[in-house]
């Protein structure tokens, strides 16, 4: 990705609004597609004292993330504000997280029963419709 669209990218997500396509949003992950660590699609994101102290670059995929985690945001959020596939995504927090600039917070233990499962697919929807 040019340096330009990385910037657009960043100030379009800041503003609350859709960056241009990417032509090619596994530039920003090298090609990789799988994350180095298991991360779940509704996991949210939330970034670390050390993520808050990185200077600006906004050419930097991994600066946008730490920026649009400053308030806690899922993984398919951070996607979907990025406009790249939920792989992309998984990717840059599974680095970030390497490198403490981010934490995980899971959003149900490994043990979950059907009632956990249920009421947290019941608190996506209700989010969903009042967005």
């Amino acid at each position: 990705m040019d340096d330009d669209a990385a910037a657009a990218a960043v100030d379009a997500a800041a503003a609350g609004g859709p960056p241009p396509a990417l032509a090619r949003p596994y530039s920003w992950t090298d090609g990789r597609t799988e994350p180095s660590v298991e991360l779940a699609v509704e996991a949210r994101v939330v970034t670390t004292a050390e993520g808050r102290d990185l200077p600006p670059r906004l050419t930097s995929a991994m600066w946008t993330v730490t920026q649009l985690c400053l308030q806690p945001r899922s993984v398919a959020e951070l996607a979907a504000h990025l406009t790249v596939p939920l792989g992309v995504a998984r990717v840059l927090v599974a680095d970030l997280l390497a490198e403490g600039l981010v934490s995980v917070q899971a959003t149900l233990a490994h043990d979950a029963g059907d009632a956990e499962r249920r009421d947290l697919i019941e608190r996506v929807l209700s989010g969903l419709r009042a967005k």
